[in-house]
């Protein structure tokens, strides 16, 4: 794994419970953890259950006892590292969003299938089970025809003006702001529960202009390391429309400056014969409503999803004892492993990561033309 801090963390300890959790057919072994900081990355090795570690990720993707590379860097090193590591012939997972630019993301999506390797993008929210109960019900015709997706992903953590300028509000190295931070996870979630997006209009703001220098310090914490200020070069929030190839009508919000919503992921989908509803801070629940319900008690339920009808929730406890975070991971990887052993291909990989970033392209020209984009007219 190259990288070490929030994702390392959320990645290596799902790697160590899915055997405790799951029948996998491969069982991961931590072999090697990668960061340019020596005394730190030990430190992380450590604690973390890997066995040794590098300075240079290109040592790290020469090694012969390593089978898969994890990618947990900021967005701005993914594709120099996903490109060498499929020329290595390494199977290869990385952070969202697969990378910068959609040129960036085409020669990643390249390189994995000229070389055959196993790929994966790690949009974790897929794997909620109460998300892939929605999308059975979505599958199965439950809701019918949908005529509406709407999502809200919501932060606050950079709403203090003296919050420091790091990697995430640099476009050189993170691409874009609140858009592929978190906006990407609602993008993805869209075309996994109702399909393609073929059109959008987008509007964006930044609402603080400069900033105090500064560095991550764990998980969303950072600490100010200069009096000299930077200049923020990417938005703070974003809202946009989209037409979806099926017709339905979609609303996104994403923004870091919600006051008192710390990690508020949401979406609500509308169809002719019901609707479902599901917020990540209630993560185990989905609130389902359908038309032909009788008259009089007609009203959307909740369904605790951790019975063993619900995907994933029966490797764990008995029904009603809740899951968390770090089980999203859990699952994704799990996946990942699986398909590694069976030696084939598993979703959300490098073709998704391609298109979620047609998507995000899209949405920064609209802002800046304020004009609809339609999204395959970026397809390279």
């Amino acid at each position: 794994m190259i990288g070490y801090q929030f994702m390392g963390k959320a990645h290596s300890h799902a790697y160590r419970d899915i055997p405790f959790f799951f029948e996998s057919k491969a069982n991961p072994i931590l072999q090697a953890l990668c960061g340019r900081n020596e005394k730190a990355v030990q430190e992380a090795a450590d604690k973390m259950g890997w066995q040794s570690i590098e300075t240079d990720w290109r040592d790290l993707i020469k090694r012969e006892d390593i089978d898969v590379i994890d990618i947990v860097t900021p967005n701005h090193t993914h594709a120099e590292i996903a490109i060498a590591a499929a020329e290595a012939g390494k199977h290869i997972i990385t952070e969202k969003p697969l990378a910068l630019t959609v040129e960036e993301a085409a020669r990643m999506k390249e390189a994995v299938e000229k070389h055959n390797v196993i790929h994966m993008i790690c949009h974790n929210y897929r794997f909620v089970p109460a998300v892939q109960y929605a999308k059975r019900l979505i599958d199965d015709g439950r809701l019918g025809k949908i005529f509406h997706f709407r999502a809200n992903y919501l932060q606050d953590f950079i709403i203090d003006p003296s919050f420091p300028l790091i990697w995430r509000l640099k476009k050189e190295v993170s691409g874009s702001g609140a858009l592929g931070d978190i906006g990407a996870h609602s993008i993805d979630l869209a075309r996994f529960l109702v399909g393609e997006i073929d059109e959008v209009v987008a509007m964006s703001k930044t609402f603080i202009k400069e900033r105090p220098l500064g560095e991550m310090s764990g998980g969303l914490s950072a600490e100010v390391s200069s009096q000299e200020v930077g200049e923020v070069t990417v938005d703070d929030a974003v809202a946009f429309m989209a037409k979806f190839d099926s017709g339905t009508f979609g609303t996104f919000e994403a923004t870091r400056f919600a006051t008192g919503n710390r990690n508020k992921n949401t979406f609500e989908i509308n169809g002719e014969k019901g609707s479902v509803r599901w917020d990540m801070e209630n993560m185990n629940d989905l609130h389902v409503y359908f038309t032909d319900d009788e008259k009089g008690v007609q009203g959307f339920r909740r369904i605790l999803c951790t019975e063993e009808e619900h995907p994933y929730a029966g490797a764990y406890w008995p029904a009603g004892h809740i899951i968390g975070y770090e089980h999203t991971f859990i699952h994704l990887l799990y996946e990942f492993v699986e398909a590694i052993a069976d030696q084939r291909q598993v979703s959300p990989n490098f073709h998704d990561g391609y298109k979620n970033q047609l998507v995000l392209a899209a949405i920064e020209k609209s802002a800046e033309q304020k004009s609809w984009e339609k999204v395959d007219q970026l397809n390279n």
